[in-house]
């Protein structure tokens, strides 16, 4: 309970900030934010052709790095929200059924 608390008042006064970084070797990941980043659309993932939607958690925002190519910041109040749609943009982008160290 302790925790939870030190992580609220930590929230509310600094936020909390995830980085995430978009890797290929050969089919260049299309990443859209859509709804003023609270959507994250991503494209041509290991070349199919199927849309992945990551909706982002409430009171949760994505933008664009600006010093870094191919990078996601993903920011927020609450760490388990900003977390979870971390663990979520993730876990839609799993390669599987392929081995991951000739297709990534």
């Amino acid at each position: 309970v302790g925790a939870h608390i030190q992580n609220m008042i930590t929230g509310v006064t600094k936020g909390f900030e995830y980085k995430m970084r978009m890797v290929y070797s050969h089919f260049p990941i299309n990443v859209q934010i859509e709804d003023k980043g609270s959507r994250v659309d991503i494209r041509n993932f290991l070349g199919e052709k199927v849309v992945r939607t990551v909706v982002m958690a409430p009171g949760t925002f994505v933008v664009r790095g600006t010093e870094v190519k191919d990078q996601l910041i993903i920011s927020g109040n609450s760490l388990d929200n900003v977390s979870q749609s971390a663990a979520n943009i993730q876990q839609i982008c799993r390669a599987r059924n392929k081995d991951i160290r000739k297709f990534l």
